[in-house]
């Protein structure tokens, strides 16, 4: 019989390669988005994609997890419960879709979009795609089919990335040789937000495409015993689901009536979208940490000393996060071309966006407790008061300093979360952190940075040689902080009966 935690380990590390390449590849795009579009179109983008993001988990109506609670149920047929699910997603975002084709006119003028109805009709019909196609996902996860759930996740990705390459760098001058080309009834002559918002909408049309056979697989045949306890079940995980994503993207939607200069108040998301993109080195770090971390924290519990383990865990999560930190910081001068010269007045936002990742990790570490100990009831409130801090200081501050407000809100609103995280986890399951030192290794990284700011100016070679020596003291003072090696690094990457050998070696010296 097979391992099930090595299972999951490999389970995760797939689904976690599709992930994180969708990441990677969306970072990777920041540079050509920031160098054609203008940053007035750059924030239309990222007022769509904000929409799209809280539609798909209002529109899933939070079913994913409920297909995995009732196929998993002694006495209940899985193949009702998945066609119940996907019967009723398809039949509300075909609803929602439709009603998107018959007001594109009336929506795209109320949102200063006259001329792009079609854009309202391409979101339509991706939430439709991707929201139906999210219950055939669930069921290839419930299946263990991992590695075909990554390949096409990784095909939807590379149709996506191919498409906005096309359109941005060949279409342009197609168009302009060949005016009655048919796709102008799509996307624009010249490139615009609706080449990026077409670029998806192509993408899921192909994700659906391989999904057909599976599609196909299913019993259309409706069974209210089955669709009531099911919806039931998953409605309020659907409600619980939606203060986590308003916290993450309320911003990006409150630019449009709270900016400072409401005339610009799409160029400014723009250039805060920028800047946020290169903190993004930080946030796929820490979603890289927590596909690790979650099945290792479950799995560890049975350990006698697992408390200790979590809380030096802990440790090294922070002082890695901070290295990342003065990485960026540090030769964002270097990293900042990545961005288009319009775009990189938005890299003074990117130290307060990395804290707020930093802070964002530290919060997954000790929210643990809940989920270790079963009263993830807690989950709710937590996260709801966050969306609240996000709400009161967006809509208090950004109407004076605009996306500078929106950076210090997600920093404020993670660490309200921690905060709550930490007073709970004490009273429930205490984990002996060592905040003392966890203190001490954040102060000491905004010390360097904060160094850094302070120097005058100086050439490009001799800045960056300046803050190499500035990255090169913290890890030295973090490897004398936990006494690391040479020797014990090189252990590390040793097999398990060498590096033993060694630590013996080591011990006894």
């Amino acid at each position: 019989m097979a391992n099930p935690f090595k299972q999951l380990a490999g389970d995760t590390a797939i689904y976690g390669l599709s992930t994180i390449l969708a990441r990677i590849i969306n970072f990777f795009l920041v540079p050509l988005y920031t160098r054609i579009l203008s940053k007035t179109n750059y924030g239309i983008v990222t007022e769509f994609m904000a929409y799209i993001a809280v539609l798909q988990v209002v529109l899933t109506l939070g079913l994913e997890t409920g297909c995995f609670r009732f196929a998993s149920k002694d006495g209940i047929d899985k193949e009702k419960v998945f066609s119940n699910a996907f019967m009723t997603v398809f039949l509300f975002s075909a609803l929602f879709c439709v009603l998107m084709i018959a007001f594109a006119t009336p929506l795209a003028n109320a949102m200063g979009y006259a001329g792009y109805e079609n854009c309202m009709i391409y979101m339509g019909g991706t939430l439709l795609m991707d929201c139906s196609t999210a219950i055939i996902f669930a069921r290839l996860r419930y299946e263990h089919k991992a590695m075909k759930f990554a390949l096409i996740k990784c095909a939807k990705i590379f149709t996506e990335t191919g498409s906005n390459l096309v359109f941005f760098l060949l279409m342009p001058r197609y168009f302009a040789a060949h005016p009655d080309n048919w796709l102008l009834r799509f996307i624009s002559p010249t490139p615009d937000f609706s080449y990026v918002i077409f670029a998806i909408f192509v993408s899921s049309i192909v994700c659906t495409l391989l999904l057909i056979p599976d599609i196909f697989k299913l019993k259309f045949k409706f069974d209210r015993s089955v669709w009531k306890p099911l919806l039931l079940y998953s409605l309020p995980l659907m409600v619980a689901g939606l203060p986590g994503i308003l916290n993450d993207f309320m911003d990006r939607i409150l630019m449009r009536y709270c900016n400072s200069n409401p005339a610009t108040w799409r160029a400014d998301l723009g250039v805060y979208q920028a800047g946020v993109k290169i903190a993004v080195i930080m946030s796929l770090f820490i979603q890289m940490f927590r596909y690790a971390a979650e099945p290792f924290f479950f799995q560890r519990q049975k350990d006698q000393d697992y408390k200790q383990m979590y809380a030096k865990v802990m440790d090294y999560f922070v002082e890695f996060c901070m290295f990342i930190f003065l990485g960026v910081t540090l030769y964002i001068d270097i990293i900042g071309l990545l961005l288009g010269r319009d775009f990189r007045v938005g890299l003074s936002i990117a130290p307060i966006m990395l804290m707020a990742y930093v802070v964002l990790g530290m919060n997954f570490n000790v929210s643990m407790w809940y989920k270790l100990s079963g009263k993830t009831n807690y989950a709710i409130w937590i996260t709801l008061a966050g969306m609240l801090v996000t709400l009161a200081v967006n809509l208090v501050f950004m109407p004076v300093y605009s996306y500078h407000a929106a950076a210090w809100a997600h920093l404020a609103s993670y660490s309200v979360m921690m905060g709550l995280s930490i007073w709970l986890g004490n009273k429930y399951f205490p984990i002996p952190y060592h905040w003392h030192k966890i203190i001490v290794t954040i102060a000491v990284g905004l010390m360097f940075y904060g160094t850094s700011t302070f120097l005058p100016e100086m050439r490009l070679r001799w800045k960056l040689l300046v803050h190499t020596a500035l990255l090169a003291s913290y890890v030295y003072v973090w490897f004398k902080f936990e006494n690391i090696t040479f020797a014990r690094i090189k252990s590390f990457f040793k097999p398990a009966k060498a590096a033993k050998s060694n630590q013996d070696e080591i011990e006894n010296s």
